[in-house]
């Protein structure tokens, strides 16, 4: 059973803005690689309004025979999971979305409001042009909390994580080219969930698992909320997750 939500004050706000700033935060080289920023945009929630899966409420068509989100290619033990985001909203949050099936990389994934940089921008500029034009919220750099390390993925990118003060309870306006469904995820459950790590038979590193609603939640987008969860909600600084893996699905 999840212990009680987090409260979204401004105490919790200089909590994690110290949490993060007492970490020593890892930079990766490009190389032949593109860079790219991810937000954890924190905001309020309300366990009642906030909860529920417009997903399966509203559309079938990503849903296998069953009825549920396919399971097929999710490493390691997946019973009593069918993908459904419910019961994780209630006091701080943070935004996830769900990507549609038509896009051409990570169809269908989880994952943060973000993507590559253009020519000229620092991460922070990236991560807050993404939230304005994926989830319609404008922010300013008075907004940056914090960041955590880099984290190299399978696909090419290095991404930078960017931590954002997203307001109690914005106007969201999600662009559905971009977003499925957008989800408040209650920081409780983050904290309160058993992350997992799995062995697959391509890698010798770990596939990271974090359990949220009736799903997991793999790396890249698992990692980040990993040490997101070590280091600003535990306080475990120096908390790494370079050497954490992707499934295979998420190579692509």
């Amino acid at each position: 059973m999840s212990g009680p939500f987090v409260e979204y004050s401004d105490e919790f706000r200089d909590d994690v803005t110290r949490r993060l700033a007492d970490h020593d935060r890892v930079e990766h080289a490009l190389g032949d690689r593109k860079h790219a920023a991810v937000a954890i945009v924190l905001v309020d929630s309300d366990a009642e309004r906030h909860d529920g899966d417009p997903l399966f409420a509203d559309d079938d068509s990503y849903l296998d025979d069953d009825g549920d989100w396919t399971m097929d290619e999710v490493p390691g033990e997946t019973v009593g999971l069918d993908g459904r985001m419910v019961g994780v909203a209630g006091g701080a949050a943070f935004l996830l979305c769900r990507r549609p099936s038509r896009m051409n990389r990570h169809a269908g994934q989880w994952a943060l409001p973000g993507g590559r940089l253009d020519p000229g921008e620092t991460p922070i500029e990236a991560a807050l042009r993404e939230v304005d034009e994926e989830i319609g919220l404008t922010l300013d750099e008075s907004a940056v909390v914090g960041w955590l390390d880099d984290y190299p993925t399978r696909s090419g990118y290095v991404i930078t994580p960017v931590v954002l003060w997203g307001g109690a309870d914005p106007d969201l306006r999600p662009e559905p080219a971009e977003v499925l469904a957008l989800y408040r995820i209650g920081l409780h459950a983050l904290r309160d969930g058993e992350p997992r790590q799995v062995a697959i038979p391509e890698s010798d590193r770990p596939v990271i698992q974090l359990p949220l609603g009736r799903d997991l939640i793999h790396a890249p987008t698992g990692a980040v909320l990993y040490q997101f969860r070590q280091v600003a909600l535990l306080g475990h600084a120096g908390t790494r997750v370079d050497h954490l893996e992707q499934p295979v699905f998420a190579w692509r």
